[in-house]
C-alpha cells in the first residue's frame, strides 16, 4: 500500500492523501486549471535526485513557455524511488498542442535520454478535470524559487485518490463537500483542491494515461509532516469521522491511495 493509510488509521493506502506540499508559495492563482495530469514515476533505485536536478534545471520553464503549468514537483515520502508531479492545461485542445510542441522540441530531444535512463515506469498517470481548486492549483502568474535553489520546504502536500466503478458524478461530489470535507476540517485537514477523472480520450497517445480509471482526487496542505500526523491523530479520535469513513468504504471499489508529498526545491506549490 506504499506506506499510505486511511485517514484515521484504517487500511494502508487509504485516502490518497496527496498532501501536496505547497512549497515556498508563489502568487495565488486566480483561475482554476481545468485539466491536470497527476504523474507518478517509478525510478531506478537511487535515481530520484538525478531526475529532480535535471527536471528543475531543464523541464520547468521550457514547458511553461509553451502554455503548460507545472503546478508542483514532489518526492513521495513513503516511496524512495517515486517522483510525483502535476501539470495543468487550460483545455484538452491546448494540452495536445503544448505536449506535441514540447516532446518534439529541442529541450526534450536534448535531454530525453538522460531523463528516460532514470525511469522504470512513467505510465502511472491520471488525467483529471477540476472540481474546485484553491490557491496554488490555479492559473496565473506565480513565483518559484530560482535555478540552483536547494532548500527543501518543510511543508507537506497530501494527495488522496478514491477509485469508483463508474464516473464520479454530482451526488458524490456533493457528499464530499457537505459531509467529508467538514469532518476533515474539524481535524485541521483543509481540502485545497478536488478533481475527477477526465473521461474524454487521451488526445496525446504518445504519452499513455490510465484511461479506464474513474477516480476522485483531493489534496490537502500541511505545515510539515508532524502537523499532518497530529491531524490524523485527531481524526482517529472523531466519532463523526468513523461514520463518514465507513460510508466512504462502501462506495469505493478498492482502498484509496494516500501519498505524502514533499515539495522539491523549485516546486511552485507551497503551503
Amino acid at each position: 500500500m506504499n506506506g499510505a493509510a486511511w485517514l484515521g488509521g484504517i487500511a494502508a493506502a487509504g485516502l490518497l492523501a496527496v498532501t501536496v506540499h505547497l512549497a515556498m508559495s508563489n502568487h495565488a492563482r486566480t483561475q482554476p486549471l481545468p485539466i491536470v495530469e497527476l504523474r507518478q514515476y517509478q525510478l531506478h533505485p537511487g535515481k530520484r535526485d538525478v531526475l529532480i536536478d535535471l527536471f528543475e534545471r531543464e523541464f520547468v520553464e521550457s514547458q511553461e513557455v509553451l502554455g503548460m503549468t507545472i503546478i508542483g514537483t514532489f518526492r513521495d515520502l513513503d516511496a524512495p524511488d517515486r517522483f510525483v508531479w502535476m501539470r495543468g492545461f487550460s483545455d484538452m485542445a491546448s494540452r495536445a498542442t503544448a505536449l506535441d510542441a514540447f516532446y518534439s522540441g529541442r529541450v526534450w530531444q536534448a535531454h530525453r535520454n538522460a531523463a528516460n535512463a532514470t525511469m522504470l515506469d512513467s505510465d502511472n498517470v491520471l488525467l483529471l478535470r477540476v472540481v474546485r481548486a484553491g490557491p496554488g492549483f490555479s492559473s496565473g502568474e506565480r513565483k518559484r524559487p530560482p535555478h540552483g535553489a536547494s532548500a527543501i520546504p518543510p511543508s507537506l502536500v497530501v494527495a488522496n485518490i478514491y477509485y469508483f466503478a463508474s464516473d464520479v458524478g454530482p451526488p458524490f461530489i456533493e457528499f464530499f463537500e457537505r459531509v467529508v470535507s467538514p469532518a476533515l476540517l474539524a481535524a485541521d485537514i483543509l481540502v485545497r483542491a478536488t478533481y475527477v477523472s477526465e473521461t474524454r480520450p487521451n488526445n496525446f497517445p504518445r504519452l499513455p494515461i490510465r484511461e479506464n480509471e474513474r477516480a476522485f482526487v483531493w489534496f490537502s496542505g500541511h505545515r510539515d509532516a508532524q502537523a499532518y500526523a497530529q491531524s490524523l491523530a485527531r481524526l482517529r479520535q472523531s466519532a463523526e469521522w468513523a461514520r463518514v469513513r465507513e460510508h466512504l468504504r462502501s462506495m469505493l471499489i478498492r482502498d484509496p491511495e494516500v501519498h505524502r508529498l514533499e515539495p522539491t526545491p523549485r516546486s511552485a506549490l507551497a503551503d
